[in-house]
């Protein structure tokens, strides 16, 4: 295989941040509902519930609606799936339906937000694309028990679960996973659509690129780049930049085959 290796210039790097979006400061009042820049203000001043529809009845989405709940910034109205072929509402209040009926769903709740809970990030994607939404109707989830540094920034769209981290500098895109436990170290960026598997983590300043996943205890070194759509395997570890649609495993990691 002759594939390069990965390289990307601090421009890219500029980029990438700057599409990014959110300030930390903006997710933490998204995800806690501000509660400890507020601990002293009046029930009435605290920020409305949200309404989310949830994109995917999935064990995965399962957990998206679990994380929904406990920020309590959020009131799931709707789980869609291409499985419903009907609506029908459900002893808790919430509708299952089609993904058709999303737009009737946000006509019906302005301040509405989707979530996009498919762990593939290829159909992730492909979901994001279909449903052809602006950015602001995408909704961040960040459960309580993450730590996010003020000086992150997560896009929307994202997921973040129970345990994980994002340190000092970091920028994580839109639509991706950060899941249980996983590690985001000072600096580094995670692309859109990248999954981070539970438990994997990510050293300073280095880089997963778009649609990128990183298997459940993973590890890249510092200043170490994951190409784009390519899979680092379980219990890997990147010492050496992995180029862009490949499969790599092993300690060190190295490139088993090539990725459609």
């Amino acid at each position: 295989m002759s594939r390069p290796a990965v390289s990307v210039r601090a421009s890219a790097r500029d980029a990438v941040a700057q599409v990014v979006g959110i300030r930390a400061s903006a997710i933490r009042a998204v995800a806690f509902g501000a509660a400890d820049q507020m601990a002293s203000s009046t029930e009435s001043s605290k920020p409305p519930v949200v309404p989310l529809i949830i994109a995917g009845r999935g064990g995965h989405g399962q957990v998206v609606r679990d994380i929904a709940e406990a920020t309590g910034r959020f009131a799931v109205i709707a789980v869609v799936d291409d499985a419903f072929q009907a609506s029908e509402l459900q002893n808790d209040g919430v509708w299952h339906c089609s993904v058709d009926f999303v737009p009737e769903l946000l006509r019906a709740h302005p301040d509405g937000q989707v979530i996009i809970a498919i762990g593939s990030n290829h159909v992730r994607r492909q979901f994001v694309g279909r449903l052809a939404l602006p950015e602001a109707r995408y909704a961040l989830l960040i459960h309580p028990g993450a730590h996010i540094s003020h000086r992150a920034a997560v896009a929307p769209g994202t997921v973040v679960m129970p345990g994980a981290v994002v340190n000092a500098g970091a920028r994580i895109g839109a639509h991706a996973i950060i899941n249980s436990g996983a590690v985001v170290e000072h600096d580094a960026i995670v692309g859109a659509y990248a999954h981070l598997s539970p438990r994997a983590a990510i050293a300073g300043a280095a880089i997963v690129g778009e649609g990128a996943q990183l298997g459940i205890g993973s590890s890249v070194i510092p200043s170490i780049e994951i190409g784009e759509w390519s899979v680092l395997g379980a219990g890997a570890a990147a010492v050496k930049d992995i180029p862009a649609r490949v499969l790599a495993v092993g300690v060190p990691a190295k490139v088993r085959r090539e990725l459609d």
